[in-house]
């Protein structure tokens, strides 16, 4: 596969992540928040590990995008007050649906988008679309769950979070599953799920 060139769409999708982080990071320093500083200091390696990746498996500009909106409004659910919490907490539809299970669902979507660009070069003639979808729907889960932990982790590193408790987690995993599958709706429609044969010459 070819190196992809760095256009002035990834030079402004890399501006933008290093604007909010910045300024989040400010932001949770001056209230003393020093657990979105740890999500912070995560969202930070993963905008530099996924710029690595890109460089390799060529992302489209919408996974980028949407995978720095996703961090954006991580960061914007976390500082943002909404009543007597932050918005993080608020309650889009009573008692069924809170932005912060909204965020989830958009942001394991993207990122099960994400995985499909680096599965794509090994997918050969014979694999079939539903062996495919099956897979990402479980990369776009395991990731969720990864996202669990580095929440679990911050629940053990300090007094008080805002993660919340099992019952808020096992909603959470509800919300990646259902984006993760949204996701692979999406690339069945657009046909992209079909097989693809890797030209060797080009890797």
């Amino acid at each position: 596969m070819p190196a992809n060139k760095i256009s002035k769409v990834h030079i402004w999708i890399l501006l933008f992540n290093l604007a909010y982080l910045l300024l989040f990071c400010f932001l949770f320093t001056s209230i003393k928040n020093y657990e979105f500083l740890l999500y912070v200091a995560t969202v930070a390696f993963f905008v530099i590990f996924i710029g690595y990746l890109h460089l390799k498996f060529n992302f489209s500009s919408v996974v980028l995008i949407g995978l720095s909106l996703w961090g954006f409004l991580h960061m914007l659910g976390g500082f943002v007050r909404v009543g007597d919490g932050v918005l993080y907490g608020y309650q889009i539809i009573d008692k069924f649906l809170r932005f912060d299970q909204l965020v989830h669902m958009y942001g394991f979507g993207m990122a099960t988008l994400f995985a499909y660009y680096i599965l794509r070069p090994s997918l050969n003639v014979g694999v079939k679309p539903i062996s495919v979808s099956v897979l990402l729907v479980f990369i776009g889960m395991g990731l969720g769950s990864l996202n669990e932990i580095i929440e679990f982790a911050a629940v053990l590193t300090f007094p008080k979070t805002g993660v919340g408790g099992y019952y808020n987690t096992l909603w959470d995993m509800v919300f990646n599953t259902a984006g993760a599958i949204i996701a692979v709706i999406y690339l069945n429609m657009s046909g992209k799920t079909r097989a693809l044969r890797v030209d060797q010459r080009s890797s």
